[in-house]
């Protein structure tokens, strides 16, 4: 059952006041009993290709959370009432030292799934997902993935956020049959570059097929991907157009507008859901919030459809 939320935390106050945990749920690591952990990860040190200023996502993602009221129109349900959910806070992360940052992101989340809650983390530079996937898949098992983002992120080399997803498949933490990116799009460095992530096996939806498919096909296109197993998804905020959410470290122009990203995300409902994270919100090259907002917003989306998964 939903916790009662601490008066201190301002929940009868006005958006600007109290507290700014994620949708002023309880701050605490005692996760006995709770379904879903909310966890900031306030990384940007992968290597970030053009802008920084990730690291402060988590932070403002909160904060634009604060103006959601909690019930949703479509889907009749109020996650934070349906569900115990907790803001965990955030992990110690060594910000130039990405390899002991990973190590402690996959052993203070492997920790928190075991005490049974799903993780929704809030990044963070794209990098974040491989500790969290790993983590995951420490308890679950490979992934289907469902991967959000203007960049295919599966390059060779070291870690960083543009090599994350080849890692991972690598690793074999993900099963890259039951995996679908979506909205990829944006200038390439070499001619092949898309086909790369199609030789390991994974099926990759341009923002040019999303547009000629329309989002009910592309919607089908996912749940056909990943079928009933168990789903991981990955949200990079460039995934929108840079008109909807200019605060992010690679805009590409010609992405999915706000209204795009919900019907995708609410398109999720049913399938096995195991865990989320959002990244590359960057509140230093966003105006007026409208991209921590449109990212909180998303994440009050996929609790929706816990919410909905649970009852």
């Amino acid at each position: 059952m939903a916790q009662t939320v601490n008066p201190a935390l301002g929940g009868h106050l006005l958006a600007y006041s109290g507290v700014p945990t994620f949708m002023r749920q309880t701050p605490t690591r005692d996760l006995s009993g709770a379904d879903v952990a909310i966890v900031g990860v306030p990384f940007d040190s992968g290597a970030t290709s053009f802008r920084g200023g990730t690291r402060f996502g988590p932070r403002k993602i909160r904060e634009a959370s604060l103006a959601l009221w909690g019930h949703h129109h479509i889907h009749g349900v109020a996650p934070t009432e349906a569900l115990s959910v907790v803001d965990y806070g955030d992990v110690a992360i060594e910000m130039a030292y990405i390899e002991k940052t990973m190590a402690a992101i996959t052993a203070e989340v492997g920790a928190a799934l075991a005490q049974g809650p799903m993780v929704v983390a809030l990044g963070g530079d794209h990098s974040i997902s491989l500790p969290l996937l790993r983590a995951q898949a420490a308890k679950f098992g490979p992934l289907a993935l469902v991967h959000f983002d203007a960049h295919t992120d599966v390059e060779p080399g070291d870690y960083e956020h543009g090599t994350v997803f080849r890692h991972a498949v690598e690793e074999g933490l993900i099963d890259p049959a039951a995996f679908i990116q979506v909205g990829i799009r944006g200038s390439l460095y070499f001619p092949d570059d898309l086909n790369v992530a199609r030789r390991l096996g994974i099926r990759v939806l341009t923002i040019d097929d999303c547009f000629e498919m329309g989002v009910p096909a592309v919607v089908e296109a996912i749940r056909e991907t990943v079928g009933d197993r168990q789903t991981y998804v990955t949200l990079d905020i460039d995934a929108a157009d840079p008109a909807f959410a200019p605060g992010t470290g690679t805009p590409e122009p010609g992405g999915f507008s706000s209204y795009q990203m919900l019907q995708l995300m609410r398109g999720l409902k049913g399938l096995n859901l195991v865990g989320m994270d959002i990244v590359e919100v960057s509140p230093p090259y966003d105006h007026a919030d409208v991209t921590a907002i449109l990212a909180a917003n998303l994440v009050f989306e996929y609790l929706c459809l816990v919410a909905l998964n649970r009852a």
